[in-house]
């Protein structure tokens, strides 16, 4: 396949959009992970509703200390949901970012600022991560009806750990040189992160130690909207940190990797 055209240097106020373009269309473009989030997330929604549907759970709030008694099937929804998000945001950044960082380092070469490719890949990374977060919140509706501002914390729960493990991708995009030891990474952290949470499969569900993992803000705040009638803002922010924290040193890493260091071109920033 031949590598795609770099475009001719713009002036710094068109940089942007064309930056921009070139990020949502090489993370759009992943028919796999299309495949993915259309069909997967309602086969696992059904196979994860027909598995706990009846059961019913402890889970605790850690804000408030209070513990809910829950549809197991229910709360299986949020934590599949969740575990969807993370695979997909993730695999769709990590292999976008992975297979376009020689093209960066060409667009840097020919005059664009890496600011300007850092803004761009960011607000990409936020733009998918919403649209993926919002598909999988609208699947639930199929298999359970939550109170709108029940619907509204699932959904700020999938955006934020969408946004977790697209920055996660960014790391690893940049980081990984093949496609499996990313996709692994990606997979079983998220697969670990999400199942954790869920004190169906998992006795240890209400431990303090989960409070250190990335979906635990995310699913607090979820089930704490849906069934507890709270909005959890401070592990709701908690969630952003990890999301922020990750997507800082992706970005760190694609500042140093993409670094033109000729003086013809110039300062890159």
């Amino acid at each position: 396949m031949p590598a795609p055209e770099v475009p001719r240097q713009r002036p710094l106020y068109g940089q942007f959009p064309t930056a921009l373009r070139f990020s949502v269309r090489d993370q759009t473009r992943n028919r796999l992970a299309g495949l993915l989030l259309v069909l997967f997330v309602p086969v696992w929604y059904l196979v994860m509703d027909a598995l706990a549907s009846g059961e019913t759970l402890d889970f605790k709030l850690y804000a408030t200390g209070e513990v809910l008694h829950v549809d197991g099937g229910r709360l299986t929804l949020i934590s599949a949901g969740l575990n969807s998000v993370t695979m997909i945001a993730g695999f769709v950044v990590f292999d976008a970012v992975r297979k376009a960082l020689a093209f960066d380092r060409r667009l840097v070469f020919a005059g664009y600022r890496q600011s300007t490719l850092i803004g761009a890949k960011s607000l990409a990374v936020a733009l998918v991560a919403a649209a993926i977060a919002l598909y999988t919140a609208l699947a639930i509706l199929f298999f359970w009806r939550p109170t709108a501002g029940g619907w509204f914390a699932v959904f700020a729960g999938f955006t934020v750990i969408a946004l977790t493990y697209g920055a996660l991708g960014l790391v690893l995009g940049v980081l990984v040189k093949r496609d499996l030891e990313g996709f692994f990474l990606i997979i079983m952290g998220g697969l670990m992160d999400t199942f954790l949470q869920n004190p169906l499969g998992n006795p240890l569900a209400n431990k303090p130690v989960l409070q250190w993992f990335p979906s635990f803000g995310p699913m607090q705040f979820a089930a704490g909207g849906a069934f507890g009638h709270t909005a959890l803002w401070g592990h709701l922010a908690l969630g952003l940190a990890w999301a922020a924290g990750l997507g800082l040193l992706g970005l760190l890493i694609f500042r140093i990797r993409t670094r033109v260091r000729t003086r013809s071109v110039g300062r890159a920033w």
